[in-house]
């Protein structure tokens, strides 16, 4: 009996698929991967689909050298890469391939520019497109237990199967919009490596509790941030493993000038104190007393209040009138930003179609 789908664990089998791909405009693409106990993604499951056939390919029986060819076939410009919301999957690619599978269609944002609603799941936009309602009840497979099951299986090459299905009428609707370059253009900003790359400098950014701080304690911070992403990142462990975020703020706040004083303040586990203890006192002795770039969770003024609801109520309109989620446009933390840095602010809304439709008439309410 035919399962539906192809399980590829051979170079061989890979290399005569691929010579079938590489004839084809476009590709359906998904992964499976764990992320439990370690700080980058194992991959155990890429699955293709090319409108024809759909196929799972069991990475962990593959040499790293071994998909070589494959991470070349989807660097192919020639070929369209169709994924939903697809910043894990090519997270994964470019550690492993060197590729964020340029170009590619994120069905997600396609979804969005049609005004089918803001980061619809891929689930709900099957169903809404096809009628059909995927069952999700192995979304909690353990993926690199071997063998998979055939139900396992026939569940992941399913979401290409469903992705092959709804591609083709979400590019001729876009076009028919003329909206198509919009997600060329967002798909190529979403290209960027740099923006799955986490470099230990940057860290300070993603803690949500900085503005809390006091100004002394924010710089500490940022440097605790910056020394567990280089530990997280060597030891490939969670960063929650390594310190946590409340551990690292009341380390901030206090200060501890040695390991007496640390210990004392008892948010960290025994072991954690024994293996790092040493290095978090130098590193809270060696933080700069300079200031940090304005915090962007700081509160806002009553005046800075005032002109985001302008901008919000602006972009609203303009929202309602293209008929997509306002967004998609500029998510709130854009309109923030706009708010506290003004005409200079490092905001999407402010580059390429995004400032066309929207983004001028933010700017002459400033």
């Amino acid at each position: 009996m035919n399962p539906g789908y192809l399980l590829i664990t051979t170079p061989d089998a890979l290399a005569a698929c691929i010579d079938v791909w590489k004839q084809r405009p476009w590709l359906a693409l998904d992964t499976e991967f764990l992320r439990e106990d370690t700080y980058h993604p194992i991959l155990c499951l890429i699955q293709v689909g090319d409108g024809e056939t759909d196929v799972c390919i069991d990475t962990l029986a593959f040499t790293a050298d071994a998909l070589a060819p494959l991470w070349a076939l989807f660097a192919d410009p020639a070929i369209t890469k169709v994924f939903h919301a697809p910043s894990q999957d090519l997270e994964i690619f470019l550690r492993q391939g060197q590729t964020t599978a340029t170009p590619f269609f994120d069905t997600q944002i396609a979804a969005a520019m049609l005004g089918m609603g803001d980061q619809l799941g891929y689930a709900a936009l099957v169903e809404k497109m096809t009628g059909v309602k995927l069952d999700k009840s192995l979304t909690r497979t353990n993926w690199s237990r071997r063998p998979l099951t055939g139900p396992e299986l026939a569940y992941a090459a399913a979401d290409v199967r469903h992705l092959s299905d709804i591609h083709p009428a979400l590019r001729e609707a876009l076009l028919a919009r003329g909206r198509l370059p919009w997600l060329q253009e967002d798909c190529a900003r979403l290209a960027d490596p740099a923006r799955y790359r986490n470099p230990p400098d940057d860290a300070w950014k993603r803690l949500k509790g900085l503005a809390r701080l006091a100004p002394t304690a924010q710089p500490i911070a940022a440097a605790l941030a910056g020394w567990r992403e280089t530990i997280a990142q060597e030891r490939d462990r969670p960063r929650k493993w390594i310190l946590d975020d409340e551990a690292l703020y009341r380390i901030a706040e206090r200060a501890p000038s040695g390991l007496d004083e640390l210990a004392a303040l008892k948010v960290l586990p025994a072991k954690t104190l024994e293996r790092h203890g040493e290095a978090l006192v130098a590193i809270v002795a060696a933080a700069p007393a300079t200031a940090l770039p304005v915090l962007l969770d700081e509160p806002l003024s009553d005046p800075q209040k005032a002109l985001l609801k302008r901008l919000q109520d602006r972009l609203r309109g303009i929202a309602d009138a293209l008929d997509v989620p306002a967004s998609l446009l500029a998510p709130r933390a854009d309109l923030e930003l706009l708010v506290r840095v003004g005409a200079q602010a490092d905001a999407a809304v402010l580059s390429g179609w995004r400032r066309e439709v929207a983004g001028t008439a933010l700017l002459a309410l400033l």
